[in-house]
């Protein structure tokens, strides 16, 4: 069951008109694989068109052939789902109706699509030169988790599992911890801390439930 009234064919379409989502014949394909790689890492800016033909083992004269500039690939790239978290409302809609495992499938369902490549990538995508097309995209993974969210809260205070608070602000601070803990791992791998993902969920969970579950 979807937990919020959203058509899910919409929400992935909306990418695909980012910047005319179109196939790509093997050579652009290479193209566009080698510089999302090469914004994963080490940034945008970084990333030279001289650093993408070599990648791709193709020459420059080939790849302005295919594209305009870097910028042009690069929202080419944005546009297919192999380059994107599709972090979409349907991934939260096995609910139990029980709030510490359903906040526990929420962060996991988060944390298995928001991988450290992903993160890594999203960073070299906030470039200035970038970040008015981009944005849109990106912004879409804490939309789709906060709104699914808000309407799970919503739904448990109808249900007489939790009482009444503000559930924007409860969604936040869920999203708030699975994001903080996804971006330092990705930064720091375990050099920040050795709690384990799994660890980490239960006892952000656990601090969390047993300050809200009563009405």
């Amino acid at each position: 069951m979807l937990l919020i009234d959203i058509s899910i064919e919409n929400w992935q379409n909306d990418s695909k008109h980012l910047h005319g989502c179109k196939k790509m014949d093997e050579t652009s394909q290479k193209i566009i694989d080698a510089t999302m790689s090469l914004i994963r890492d080490k940034g945008y800016v970084a990333t030279t068109t001289k650093d993408i033909a070599r990648l791709a083992g193709v020459n420059e004269c080939t790849l302005f052939r295919k594209f305009k500039n870097k910028k042009d690939i690069v929202l080419q790239g944005v546009a297919q789902e192999k380059w994107r978290a599709n972090v979409t409302p349907d991934i939260f809609e096995n609910v139990q109706w029980e709030l510490k495992t359903d906040l526990e499938m929420f962060m996991n369902a988060y944390m298995d699509k928001i991988t450290p490549d992903f993160v890594n990538l999203s960073i070299g995508l906030r470039a200035p030169q970038l970040y008015d097309e981009t944005a849109p995209m990106i912004m879409k993974v804490p939309q789709a988790f906060v709104s699914s969210l808000m309407e799970y809260f919503k739904k448990m205070e109808e249900r007489g599992k939790i009482g009444h608070f503000d559930f924007e602000s409860l969604a936040m601070t869920i999203f708030s911890s699975t994001f903080g803990y996804t971006f330092l791992s990705a930064s720091f791998n375990q050099n920040l801390t050795k709690t384990s993902r799994k660890e980490f969920i239960k006892c952000s969970v656990k601090m969390f439930v047993d300050g809200i579950s009563g009405l």
